[in-house]
């Protein structure tokens, strides 16, 4: 029988490669950007075209290479990084496989061009599909830079299962965001299609980190984030760690700005989201996410970091040590604050140990504000509440009445009669959170939040078929600075807000102009509203116009409805009930969440054991 098994090719070794290193555009960016800071870079560029389809490139001032390097940078497994295996527990350079090069370089047109600083001529190196095409002497400024044009020009069926181009820009961005966060000191600019995106300055050699870190997130999210943050700062004989957390009040819906990186690497682990989210309990809803930017720095040698292609995984020696500092970092953090004044700061055991035995100082509840308790409740408002609950006689019937029907979800709804009375029985608010009322079958609570989201999600449903939204002009228009992504995702949908009644135009840089508000929000901050729609645009993720549309109004929505804690009139929770009654679901918020529930009196019997 004829033998069987033979060696690949280079080049179709390298495009398998290239799976695994280059899923899409931002893939590429990540490992060029990379490269630029190994290099010793103190200024990046990064151009893109067509979210980084037709072009990716990056240029940097860094030492450059020789001729020869130039060539041998493309071969696989050619890296400079690392000279026997033992280098690998030592690693603090970005990149150290010697795949990137190649794997990119075997599915795009890849022209290289370098310089190093001593050298009067740099090198040009033209490669298509793993084929060096040119290499020659040029004229050129110290440093280097690589353009990959044509991404997957010959692998045309991954190239078909990209995204839009805002998908593929927003993945750019997140790369973006990663590599200039780990570099404050590094100067880094990104122009997409000929627009600059962001000029970020290089921090002061001197500077703190703090300030320095502080200045950067603020370049990359906007001047608002600046107030957000609380500092974090830890340090042990095993682990540091550095940066901020974010405050509970600006928790979000979606996952969006949590960022760990170890050793100035960015990783993904849940194992220590979980430490960060522990530390934020009963502080944020179990459904948000607060933002944080947490620098952890350990020797080299109490880490893997070769168990990923990308090297976005990592894994620790002593894991259960990191995540008890971790986690104690961001508590006590929020406790000197006077974020919690209700935690223990007693320091985890595993901290103790880290600290060499050394225990942190008590923390009182008191140090952190005076307690006040809650006043005691007036027995004049029981009295209101009795009469209340009589001032409605049971009205001998004359006529038959229709009973009220149980829905598929078991939910007992007044019956017709019952909703032409609504408007006649008295009704009552309960903490400025809930709307009581009485039904024939008992009693009826709705959450008025949730009663007003369904309401506005169906009529903004209707406003974006009808594309005729009802808009309260503002007499001085306002301006709201968002961040690149963030204004990625609201210049998509402009038309659609324009059809909610809420009217914006691009600025100019990452800035939307708010000419009018739609009418049921007119009193709203548009900072809020719009970044609470964000947060829903966030988690949409899809092209397909009706759950477009569907995200967009539960989004406008969710960021509309009346908050708890407002004081309504009657008419207002009599008209909250008429227009509840008047939709399609009323009984489930856009999300499935109930709006009301019903105690029927059987029930109620039976709680009071008659």
């Amino acid at each position: 029988m004829a033998d069987l098994i033979r060696l690949l090719p280079d080049h179709v070794a390298n495009q398998i490669a290239a799976g695994e290193v280059v899923a899409r555009p931002a893939s590429a960016v990540k490992e060029l950007l990379e490269n630029s800071v190994d290099s010793g870079a103190t200024r990046i560029t990064l151009a893109v075209k067509d979210a980084g389809r037709t072009l990716v490139q990056v240029t940097d001032d860094g030492k450059g290479m020789s001729p020869t390097d130039a060539r041998l940078c493309f071969e696989r497994h050619a890296t400079s990084k690392i000279r026997q295996a033992d280098d690998l527990g030592a690693i603090r350079t970005k990149g150290f496989r010697g795949e990137a090069l190649a794997s990119i370089a075997a599915i795009a047109q890849v022209e290289l061009r370098t310089r190093e600083h001593d050298q009067d001529l740099g090198t040009r190196v033209l490669i298509e599909g793993s084929r060096v095409r040119a290499q020659e002497p040029i004229a050129g400024p110290p440093g280097t830079t690589i353009a990959v044009r044509s991404l997957f020009f010959n692998t045309p069926a991954r190239r078909q299962f990209l995204k839009s181009d805002s998908v593929e820009m927003r993945h750019v961005l997140d790369e973006f965001h990663r590599v200039a966060l780990a570099h404050p000191g590094i100067g880094f600019r990104l122009v997409s299609n000929d627009r600059e995106e962001f000029n970020l300055p290089a921090a002061q050699p001197d500077a703190a980190f703090g300030a320095s870190m502080r200045q950067r997130i603020a370049g990359l999210f906007g001047r608002r984030y600046d107030e957000r943050l609380v500092p974090v700062d830890e340090s042990t004989e095993v682990v540091s760690v550095r940066g901020f957390v974010g405050k509970p009040e600006f928790a979000k819906r979606s996952r969006g700005e949590q960022f760990f990186f170890v050793n100035q690497r960015f990783i993904r682990s849940s194992y220590l989201e979980h430490a960060v989210r522990r530390a934020y309990e009963e502080l944020v809803a179990s459904d948000s996410y607060p933002g944080w930017f947490l620098f952890i720095d350990l020797d080299p040698a109490q880490i893997d970091i070769n168990i990923h292609p990308t090297k976005t995984e990592i894994k620790f020696r002593d894991d259960r040590t990191v995540y008890a500092i971790v986690h104690a970092a961001v508590r006590r953090a929020l406790g000197r604050f006077n974020i919690v004044p209700s935690l223990d700061f007693e320091p985890e055991p595993a901290m103790i140990t880290a600290l060499g035995g050394a225990t942190a100082p008590a923390w009182r509840p008191t140090d952190l504000g005076a307690f006040t308790a809650p006043p005691r409740p007036s027995p004049e408002g029981w009295q209101k509440l009795f009469d209340m609950g009589m001032a409605a006689p049971v009205e001998e019937e004359t006529a038959p009445v229709e009973p009220a029907v149980p829905r598929e979800d078991g939910v007992v709804l007044p019956s017709r009669e019952e909703e032409g009375q609504m408007g006649d029985r008295p009704v009552f608010q309960l903490h400025a959170r809930y709307i009581v009322a009485q039904v024939r079958s008992g009693v009826m609570v709705l959450d008025q939040h949730r009663a007003h989201e369904r309401i506005l999600y169906e009529r903004n449903l209707k406003l974006l078929e009808q594309g005729a939204g009802m808009t309260q002009t503002e007499l001085f228009p306002r301006h709201v600075e968002l961040s690149a992504a963030d204004l990625a995702l609201v210049e998509g949908v402009l038309p659609e807000l324009r059809c909610m009644g809420l009217d914006l135009e691009l600025f100019g840089g990452r800035t939307v102009q708010v000419n009018g508000m739609p009418a049921e929000a007119a009193d709203e901050d548009p900072a809020r509203l719009i970044e609470q729609l964000i947060d829903q645009l966030r988690t949409a993720g899809s092209a397909l116009r009706n759950e477009r549309h569907q995200a967009l109004a539960r989004g406008m929505a969710r960021s509309m409805a009346i908050r708890h804690g407002r004081v309504l009139t009657a008419p207002e929770m009599h008209g909250l009930i008429d227009r509840l009654f008047a939709c399609e679901m009323p009984t489930r918020t856009p999300g499935g969440k109930p709006v009301l529930v019903t105690l029927g009196l059987d029930e109620l019997d039976e709680r009071f054991e008659r």
